[in-house]
């Protein structure tokens, strides 16, 4: 999927040059000449970074970013008019990321723009490595776990459990589906080897904790649910 981005600048010719420079590059790029417009774009569309001028009609850049704030940590680059260091710590306070001086070389403006998306992928293949269930924290990563603060020691084999049990959170897998995700559609073993490893489990994922996050379904299998969302 391509990622989006909207640029906000007022001066009509160097928005049209930054559209097609950045359109050359892959990217989906919607236009906005003032503040309260792409305030408005950004409370009801998705993007990936804005190029925020300071210097706009009807609200103001810093504004604009003091108000985005709020609601979304969406990347910005404050596209700055003068080389003067006080507008630049505003806007950098105010919450962007980054900023750029006119005038600027469009390549540098791209590498900005490349720097800050690979630092937000990066942000989020992270998240997507730690699991969160109430107050049990899955690092898989790190292979980690802690429940409301406190490492638990698990077996690999209880870990992966624990991780499909956690990324399938509010799903109900029946022990056909557990056998065949983590001891392998070829298992051989005993037939009760899910409900002994969920009961490994429960010792020390639940037991020792008033809140039970693995709830057992009569007649079908295992859920994993936090009852409080």
């Amino acid at each position: 999927m391509e990622e989006r981005i909207l640029i906000v600048e007022d001066e009509l010719q160097l928005a049209r040059l930054m559209e097609l420079e950045l359109d050359h590059e892959g990217y989906a790029v919607k236009v906005s000449h003032n503040g309260r417009e792409a305030l408005g774009l950004l409370q009801e569309e998705e993007f990936d970074l804005v190029l925020l001028d300071i210097m706009l009609p009807e609200m103001d850049g810093v504004e604009v970013c003091r108000r985005l704030r709020e609601f979304s940590d969406i990347p910005v680059i404050m596209v700055t008019a003068r080389d003067a260091v006080p507008e630049k710590v505003e806007a950098l306070d105010t919450g962007a990321d980054d900023y750029i001086t006119k005038p600027f070389a469009i390549e540098e403006l791209l590498a900005r723009i490349r720097a800050l998306l690979r630092r937000k992928n990066n942000a989020l293949k992270e998240d997507n490595n730690v699991l969160t269930i109430a107050d049990l924290v899955i690092d898989k990563d790190k292979y980690e776990v802690k429940r409301a603060g406190q490492e638990v020691e698990l077996t690999k084999k209880e870990f992966d459990l624990l991780v499909y049990l956690a990324e399938n959170k509010g799903i109900v897998l029946t022990r056909e589906d557990i056998l065949s995700n983590i001891w392998g559609y070829d298992y051989l073993g005993e037939t009760n080897i899910v409900d002994v490893y969920i009961r490994y489990l429960r010792s020390k994922i639940d037991d020792p904790f008033a809140k039970k996050l693995i709830k057992t379904v009569r007649g079908v299998g295992y859920v994993m649910r936090d009852d409080q969302e």
